[in-house]
């Protein structure tokens, strides 16, 4: 995997992370949908580079991305990785986490950085779909936490062959800390935004699971305050502290059972220090610290031209398993 280094004056973690949505503002294609049914009467929205009974046709192997909190298809790095993928000869699929996609899911319950179970059953409708296929899974932010968590929880059949985990808050209480400082207040700001939105669009479900009031809910400002209020007691925590304990990736990464590779930059303004692996990992699972790249920032290239690393570098790591389809 080549080195990432930044362009001369964008190193600056926040530039970083910021610059994505500034070259980017449209997505670099139109996405194919699918709608799955759960167990308990919600859906799941998919996103495909390619429609899915073509799929089904062009023994292609399949990516599978997740995406980050109050991300979606058309964050930057979702459709940016997709079409990387697609234009490598991949079938690529994004799983939307109840809610993201853009309508809101028919329960109360929606996601966290710890729930797992929706995943599986995306890939197991994959596997079950499109058999004898290689499959890889990414997943960025809040979904690299959550796919770290589910490689563990599944790690005698993950049906992944490989997987990547992308700028991931392994220690879910120190990062909901560290966005309440400095300019990382503007991201915290951004994502509570969203996430009070989408907690209003379902309010009636909330007041009448948690006896939540929509003036709770416009009064919160801290991540930890919604994931007390709405969060923990929505998915069976006691409080936000119960949760992040339960669901921090970091010390799951021992039982990751395929080949794993973890990209975090070390100016990460999401981040802290105790994200990074203090133990032995598996010889198998490895882990990059990087000098910059800021939050799923990594921009190479240039001021006028800039490029995202993630993009060029991804599909190369794994060409090697396109020869297996």
């Amino acid at each position: 995997m080549s080195a990432f280094l930044p362009p001369l004056g964008l190193a600056n973690p926040h530039i970083q992370t910021l610059l994505p949505r500034l070259f980017r503002r449209r997505p670099l294609f139109e996405p194919i949908w699918q709608t799955l049914e759960t167990p308990d009467n919600d859906f799941l929205d998919l996103a495909w580079s390619e429609p899915p009974e073509q799929v089904g046709h062009n023994n292609k192997p399949i990516f599978v991305l997740f995406h980050g909190l109050e991300g979606s298809f058309y964050s930057p790095y979702a459709n940016g990785l997709m079409h990387a993928f697609a234009q490598q000869g991949w079938n690529s699929v994004l799983m939307h986490f109840r809610g993201c996609s853009g309508r809101p899911n028919r329960l109360a319950r929606a996601y966290h950085s710890g729930e797992t179970s929706d995943a599986r059953l995306v890939l197991e409708h994959i596997r079950q779909t499109y058999p004898n296929r290689t499959v890889i899974a990414a997943g960025v932010s809040l979904g690299g936490n959550m796919l770290v968590n589910y490689l563990s929880d599944y790690a005698d059949d993950p049906i992944v062959q490989a997987a990547t985990v992308i700028s991931a808050p392994l220690d879910l209480a120190s990062c909901s800390d560290r966005i309440e400082v400095g300019f990382s207040k503007v991201y915290r700001n951004y994502l509570m935004n969203s996430l009070k939105r989408n907690a209003l669009l379902k309010i009636s479900l909330l007041n009448e699971q948690l006896g939540i009031k929509a003036e709770q809910i416009t009064n919160l400002h801290r991540l930890r305050d919604f994931d007390d209020l709405i969060t923990a007691p929505l998915h069976g925590f006691a409080d936000a502290q119960d949760y992040y304990q339960r669901c921090s990736g970091l010390s799951k990464l021992p039982h990751i059972s395929i080949p794993t590779l973890l990209l975090q930059a070390k100016d990460d303004p999401f981040m802290t220090d105790k994200v990074i692996p203090t133990f032995p990992l598996p010889e198998y699972v490895h882990y990059r610290l990087l000098e910059h790249g800021g939050h799923v920032g990594f921009v190479n290239g240039s001021l006028l031209k800039p490029q995202c690393w993630l993009e060029q570098t991804l599909p190369k790591h794994y060409q090697y398993l396109l020869s297996n389809d």
